[in-house]
């Protein structure tokens, strides 16, 4: 899987467990500008907010965000409009 793969389904996996409203689904877009892959997903719980968090070696969750740090050049949060939020992370396409 490559890096990309994997961040669309850490984040698309986020989006339906911590960001779902009944009657309400997430978005994703993807696009490329020059060299930049942007992954985005939206959700309807902008109260919600992500955070980059370490859970116990034993957890069996709570990875997510730190499989997409660690793969993304860059990412991040963008609240808004109400009641949305957007997950987002960047990463370089191969020329």
């Amino acid at each position: 899987m490559s890096p990309a793969e994997q961040i669309v389904a850490e984040l698309a996996a986020n989006a339906a467990t911590h960001g779902r409203v009944p009657g309400r689904d997430f978005r994703l877009t993807l696009y490329v500008v020059g060299g930049t892959l942007r992954i985005e997903v939206t959700d309807t719980r902008g109260d919600r907010l992500p955070r980059l968090t370490r859970p116990a070696p034993d957890a069996t969750s709570g990875r997510g965000l730190l499989v997409v740090a660690a793969l993304a050049g860059r990412w991040g949060v963008t609240p808004g409009p109400h009641p949305r939020k957007t997950v987002w992370a960047e990463v370089d396409v191969p020329r």
